[in-house]
């Protein structure tokens, strides 16, 4: 995608991306500035009235019954701005900043915020022009939505706070000046309307699920070919046992199985060994990994129904001649998908350790210890599991659900929150343990394989294995293997080892379950 239209109506998870991180072009449709137009000329006739509207005319949160003059109208906003931006911690990534641009515009783009057109239009060219604000990651309950957060993205809007810009971090004014873009002035009710909203936390969640569906994707390749080098059976990848219990990730994961080890001279040279069943990492692959694969596909519709909604409050809506104050800034339903794929997605991770392990511990299977033939002299990938079982011991504090924790805030009138924004900034972080884990599991993989040669891998799994060691030199001897880890990272993190896997006729269609 080089150009993406946003209407306020519809959004796709891939759009997101290919905007935040691809870097295609915002452009915001004809209807969609009219709505825009329409919505802000009722804030204006409404504002002229004199009507007590809440956050426009009063103030916010447990100030909501204070009036404000509307001569302080501009002030009211610009220091609800200010005061909101009061987040701590590490900037959020570029990528992660500009995926809530990406729903920040597309959700003022229905129509039913009343900020000005041309608002809209500063905060798509700051996405077309590559000015990303500077976000810290902590400050938000996810409550009002992400207050804290999107005042720090509104401040470079206004010119004040902080930006990234062709690499380096600077003043937000600076920014926009190298940028060709002038500030905003903000006007009744628009400082409200770019700082209420989930847009922050689900723009986390939207560039999250669909890694973490990439790395179920990678997962199963890495499975298999551990599976293979272990001389596991796939008996239990057969349609007759997985019809029996119809969960869809489960069908879906024993089919690529079988087809990612179709002519596997390695299975077949055991089919006679007498060995009847497998450790559960190998032989509830598809249970595990299906369930995984489940859990993503629920998580998946509720961020594409968050992509496609406006959470600001109150809601506009020009048409009946109402302003309507509600809850739809509370994040509980991203809050609740993260956290989900959180638990999900740590399980690749866990299961994936346990294979290396038995890998590393297959004497039995005619493998050496530490898949290394001087074991003494050499210690071969002993401590890579080291590193895997590391990484899923994080996973199991990050993967604790933040949402079953609320803080009351604003003097009680938030008695109830979602804490989502924690929940988005450990799915984050526990992603990058799952890819850690899997590459520590695919190093493993690889070497284990070498040892079964000349006997030929399956289709699927040696076009990967193929494909690992273009990238991955064989181990013939101790070496560092921290590069390693950071190339089998690489090749997971690219698609090209999935890429590969696909090449040879195996089973690649997108998993959503939409």
């Amino acid at each position: 995608m080089s150009v993406v239209d946003l209407d306020g109506r519809s959004l796709s998870l891939e759009a997101i991306e290919a905007i935040a991180v691809g870097g295609a072009h915002v452009r915001v449709t004809p209807q969609a500035q009219a709505r825009v137009a329409q919505a802000r000329a009722f804030v204006d006739e409404r504002f002229a009235s004199g009507e007590a509207i809440y956050g426009v005319t009063t103030g916010f949160g447990r100030l909501a019954n204070v009036p404000v003059a509307a001569a302080d109208a501009g002030l009211l906003q610009l220091n609800l701005v200010r005061s909101h931006a009061a987040g701590t911690g590490a900037p959020l990534g570029e990528e992660l900043v500009r995926a809530a641009g990406v729903l920040r515009a597309s959700s003022l783009a229905a129509g039913h915020s009343g900020i000005k057109p041309e608002t809209l239009a500063l905060l798509v060219e700051l996405l077309n022009r590559g000015v990303t604000p500077v976000v810290p990651c902590q400050g938000s309950v996810g409550a009002s939505g992400d207050l804290a957060p999107l005042a720090h993205m509104t401040l470079v809007l206004i010119g004040e706070g902080e930006a990234f810009f062709r690499g380096e971090r600077m003043p937000g004014a600076q920014a926009l000046r190298l940028a060709g873009l002038v500030p905003i002035e903000l006007g009744a009710k628009e400082g409200l309307a770019l700082v209420n909203g989930t847009e922050v936390m689900a723009g986390i969640a939207a560039l999250s699920v669909l890694r973490a569906q990439r790395l179920a994707d990678a997962a199963d390749v890495i499975g298999a070919m551990s599976l293979e080098a272990f001389l596991g059976t796939d008996r239990v990848f057969d349609r007759r046992i997985n019809a029996l219990r119809p969960h869809a990730g489960q069908a879906y994961v024993a089919d690529r199985l079988r087809e990612l080890l179709a002519d596997s001279q390695i299975m077949q040279s055991h089919r006679e060994c007498g060995r009847v069943q497998d450790p559960y990492s190998f032989r509830c692959i598809p249970v595990v990994h299906g369930a995984v694969r489940d859990a993503l596909a629920y998580a998946r519709t509720t961020i594409q129904i968050e992509a496609i909604s406006v959470t600001d409050n109150p809601l506009v809506f020009p048409e009946d001649g109402v302003f309507l104050s509600g809850g739809n800034f509370h994040g509980e339903p991203v809050a609740l998908a993260c956290d989900f794929m959180k638990i999900a997605a740590s399980e690749l991770a866990s299961i994936s350790e346990r294979r290396l392990y038995l890998l590393l511990n297959a004497e039995d299977r005619g493998l050496p210890l530490f898949l290394t033939g001087r074991s003494g002299l050499q210690s071969g990938l002993m401590i890579v599991q080291y590193t895997s079982a590391a990484l899923v011991n994080d996973n199991k504090g990050l993967a604790w659900p933040s949402s079953v924790d609320s803080i009351a805030t604003s003097a009680g009138q938030e008695d109830h929150v979602s804490m989502g924004m924690t929940s988005a900034n450990n799915l984050v972080r526990l992603l990058d343990n799952v890819e850690g884990a899997l590459a520590c599991e695919l190093l493993g993989a690889l070497v284990a394989t070498d040892l079964r040669r000349p006997l030929r891998s399956g289709r699927g799994t040696g076009a990967a294995h193929a494909c690992g060691r273009e990238r991955i030199a064989p181990w013939t001897q101790d070496r560092v293997p921290a590069p390693d880890i950071e190339a089998a990272r690489a090749l997971i993190a690219s698609g090209a080892l999935v890429r590969a896997a696909a090449s040879t006729g195996t089973a690649n269609e997108e998993w959503n379950e939409e």
